[in-house]
């Protein structure tokens, strides 16, 4: 496991990085998670500390209740969040959780993303749902997390008045559902400034999902 946990470590910093690159977070706000393989235990950014300064030690082994069960760091807020899905979704391996701009726009209006792009039909399967409101700190934002994703096949989720949360079977599947969210979020953002975007209908959406989750790129 010591080895595991060391590779786990590292990744779950290396792809932090990926954050600030995308523009998805702003100072220290924002932050990713990877569940230790076997265990229940994830590792998790350490709290407050700013991207740029982050090693792989500044990833702190939690329970899924959120609490450090190793070192002297302390967990991020959303830690207890994160293991709630891990929990739950026990097929979830990564998460990341973001306060994007565009697509925390939409949060803050408590309005779904309409899927009206091809983009959104592959990676989403439909709209980007809106979870509702909950306070920081415990499992309830997780609770709102895990009952919204459940009638869902998006792997992300806009917390109202909050930020965006996404899921994936490893911390790099949820990093690439937090990169499209932000991406899909603008385009649609911007469609709506010109007028009324066209929706996909179902059976267009039913399609493209198929075809991008079974047949597009290597096998």
């Amino acid at each position: 496991m010591i080895d595991t946990l060391s590779e786990l470590r590292r990744t779950a910093c290396d792809l932090h990085a990926e954050l600030p690159r995308n523009g998805l977070v702003a100072w220290t706000s924002g932050n990713l998670s990877a569940r230790v393989p076997g265990e229940e235990l994830m590792v998790i950014k350490a709290s407050g500390i700013l991207f740029e300064d982050l090693t792989p030690e500044h990833m702190v082994l939690c329970d899924f209740d959120g609490v450090a069960v190793e070192g002297d760091l302390v967990p991020s807020s959303d830690a207890a969040t994160h293991g709630y899905v891990y929990r739950n979704l026990p097929e979830t391996g990564g998460v990341v959780h973001t306060h994007s701009p565009y697509a925390t726009a939409w949060a803050a209006r408590g309005e779904s993303i309409p899927c009206v792009l091809t983009a959104m039909a592959d990676e989403f399967g439909g709209d980007i749902p809106i979870g509702p409101f909950a306070l920081i700190g415990d499992a309830e934002i997780g609770r709102g997390i895990v009952e919204t994703l459940a009638s869902h096949r998006s792997p992300a989720v806009l917390m109202r008045s909050h930020g965006v949360f996404t899921i994936g079977g490893g911390p790099r599947d949820a990093i690439k559902a937090a990169v499209m969210c932000e991406d899909v979020a603008r385009t649609v953002h911007l469609a709506r400034t010109l007028g009324n975007p066209i929706p996909l209908t179902q059976s267009e959406i039913d399609a493209l999902y198929d075809r991008y989750q079974n047949v597009y790129g290597q096998r």
